[in-house]
């Protein structure tokens, strides 16, 4: 079911909101900034949505379910750029000062009102096929690892090998479109450890000492991130005795793994006992965010997911759009992780850190 009603705060966000929560890790402008005048951050990040407005047009043209796409997706390319433009010359325009919510949300809207509703649906579903045909192998590696520290180091790079699937970055999606890309081999490639942010070291000490009993997870992209990347991890923590509430995206944006997808793939997943290879299902929800985009403002998510989330014990964040470039900072009244893949040169050069760098930052709960 689509999200309705009203979107409420997150309840598990630290109180009062007002006061404690920003969901935008980046700053654009300072209060001392002149409101008519754009800042040099706020021009880069304008700069690397504007490039990336070919790869988008391109993915529109191919659209086969919208008549006159390449028509629909000229009309997008010359209209979101037209907006680019004006928020250079006045920020406050377009409901601005701009953010990466902000900008994201002036990208789905463009293509919503020329005609498109899911430009990546075609590219989701292949790489939704590919990955569940590499579930079981993935899953049996990993449970062949009997060491239990071992074991959840694989699963968190499992994570990030799976977050590098994401064609919301231009050069990510050039990538992807020349050669593909191999899961394992990309588990094996990260950047080394240290990364950026670090602690899986003290994350897994916690796992080893400590059950959580409900865990709610912000998921990212479709194919092998949510198949081969979170899955695993959430199947590991149901054998753990954890309930795994699992959030998605409302509407589509980007290759974002919907709601309605993802209680898809996991029918695809689960064998005639409900059973995801030999771990009961029965703990495993999905929810609806209510979110449309692939970052996320925690002020607004759906009735559904606050009900459902009140009671967990940890929070995770997933990908870099929702971990990273929102709600690095957040804090919660449980435990939280924010797992993601630096995409972005701006990105890895406000965390001091590499392209391709990994952020895995734990939080234990604030009393």
């Amino acid at each position: 079911m689509e999200s309705s009603g009203e979107l409420v705060p997150f309840p598990l966000l630290m109180t009062p909101i007002e006061s404690n929560y920003r969901a935008c890790t980046i700053p654009y402008r300072f209060p001392s900034d002149n409101p008519k005048k754009p800042t040099p951050t706020e021009i880069s990040w304008i700069d690397l949505f504007f490039n990336s407005i070919p790869s988008f047009r391109k993915r529109a043209e191919s659209d086969d379910t919208v008549p006159d796409a390449p028509l629909r997706a000229e009309k997008f390319a010359q209209r979101y750029a037209e907006i680019l433009e004006d928020l250079k010359k006045d920020p406050e325009s377009h409901g601005g000062p701009p953010d990466c919510i902000l900008l994201c949300r002036l990208r789905e809207q463009v293509l919503r009102e020329v005609g498109f509703r899911d430009i990546f649906k075609k590219v989701k579903d292949e790489e939704n096929a590919k990955a569940i045909s590499l579930f079981e192998e993935v899953v049996c590696l990993n449970d062949a690892i009997e060491d239990e520290a071992k074991r959840v180091e694989n699963l968190i790079r499992g994570i990030f090998a799976g977050n590098i699937f994401d064609l919301g970055s231009a050069k990510l999606a050039e990538l992807f479109s020349e050669d593909g890309m191999s899961f394992l081999a990309s588990c094996q490639n990260l950047v080394p450890r240290p990364w950026v942010i670090d602690d899986v070291d003290t994350f897994i000490t916690k796992w080893s000492r400590k059950t959580w009993k409900k865990a709610v997870i912000f998921v990212d992209n479709c194919g092998a991130d949510i198949i081969l990347g979170i899955l695993p991890f959430a199947r590991e923590l149901l054998r753990h005795g954890a309930q795994v509430v699992l959030a998605a995206n409302d509407l589509p944006s980007i290759n974002d793994v919907t709601y309605t997808e993802l209680v898809e793939i996991i029918s695809k997943l689960k064998d005639e006992h409900g059973k995801l290879i030999g771990v009961d299902t029965s703990n495993l929800l999905v929810a609806n965010s209510g979110n449309d985009l692939p970052v996320i403002d925690l002020t607004t998510v759906s009735q559904e997911l606050a009900y459902l989330a009140s009671d967990a014990d940890l929070v995770i964040l997933e990908g870099m759009g929702r971990g990273i470039e929102t709600n690095l900072y957040a804090q919660f009244k449980c435990a939280s992780l924010k797992i993601g893949m630096v995409k972005h040169p701006e990105v890895a050069q406000f965390l001091g850190g590499r392209l391709y760098d990994c952020v895995f930052k734990f939080n234990e709960a604030l009393s």
